[in-house]
């Protein structure tokens, strides 16, 4: 018996089509929708036009937010793709418990976000935090103290961006799949031409694995631009709203202030930053990014 393959692919997919439509279409809808509004959750919106776009102009917060997002976001996927990639080829050579190190680099990211800013909390404590125990453990002699982590703006953010490296688990596995798929015969005729390992690894290993730091780098700028609930769990706004990100504004708005149209105005800025941003990688990833086989 033959079952048409479009009836047959719609049918498997369509729960999955259903929760896509009813917990993602529709709520970017609404977003769109309530950011023409003054809509305060317990009275009907009311349409107002462009006002709460206008309104952004003239907000100072707005500034900082942003500001403090793209730093945040900028540094955390330089580090996070300098460290997954080393990692990744540190693990990529025979070592005794191989499978344990690779499992250990992946599990801390599979711990929740709540438990993980509660334990960072308490580490970065500056009486009884491990961080300035192991500092003054080691420079100690030096008169090098720890510092006030949550103290100052620098330290605050110093602290986030260590945080987000806690994570770089799920890259670190995928670099491992890229890195195994660079043809060993280019290695060998490098070799065989003088080229030392870091001429290799410049020349030859970068440019193969370069899709995959494409796309690392576009779920890297989706995640930063996305950061909430450890920021909020660990340093709240920080000193001088140094560690107020652009979604801790939003949901401030829609829920501390009651105002969900000016909230899901600046919800749709943020997810037009994202798609513009998305695309700005992908036109320069046609240039900047070697296709097996193009």
């Amino acid at each position: 018996m033959r079952h048409d393959s479009t009836s047959t692919g719609l049918l498997w997919i369509g729960p999955w089509l259903l929760g896509f439509s009813i917990f993602t279409v529709l709520p970017v809808m609404l977003a769109v929708w309530y950011g023409f509004t003054d809509y305060t959750l317990l009275e009907p919106p009311i349409p107002v036009g462009t006002d709460n776009y206008t309104r952004m102009l003239d907000d100072p917060i707005l500034g900082t937010v942003l500001w403090n997002t793209a730093l945040f976001g900028v540094l955390s996927i330089v580090l996070g793709t300098v460290v997954s990639i080393s990692l990744a080829v540190l693990l990529s050579n025979p070592v005794r418990f191989q499978s344990f190190w690779r499992a250990a680099v992946f599990a801390p990211s599979v711990l929740p976000l709540v438990a993980l800013a509660v334990i960072f909390k308490l580490g970065y404590d500056p009486e009884v935090g491990i961080a300035n125990t192991m500092i003054e453990g080691a420079l100690g002699w030096a008169g090098v103290r720890g510092p006030n982590w949550f103290g100052s703006g620098f330290w605050a953010m110093t602290a986030l961006l260590l945080i987000s490296l806690w994570g770089v688990g799920p890259a670190v596995v995928i670099y491992l799949a890229g890195l195994r798929d660079v043809p060993k015969q280019l290695h060998e005729a490098a070799s065989i031409d003088g080229v030392g390992r870091w001429g290799r690894f410049v020349h030859v290993v970068l440019p193969m694995i370069s899709p995959v730091i494409l796309f690392n780098v576009i779920i890297g700028i989706i995640n930063a631009a996305q950061v909430f609930a450890v920021p909020v769990l660990l340093t709240g706004e920080g000193p001088e709203r140094s560690t107020y990100f652009h979604s801790m504004y939003v949901y401030d708005n829609a829920f501390t202030f009651g105002d969900m149209g000016y909230a899901s105005a600046l919800g749709v800025l943020q997810f037009a930053i994202i798609l513009l941003l998305t695309g700005a990688v992908l036109l320069a990833g046609r240039k900047l990014v070697y296709y097996r086989g193009a």
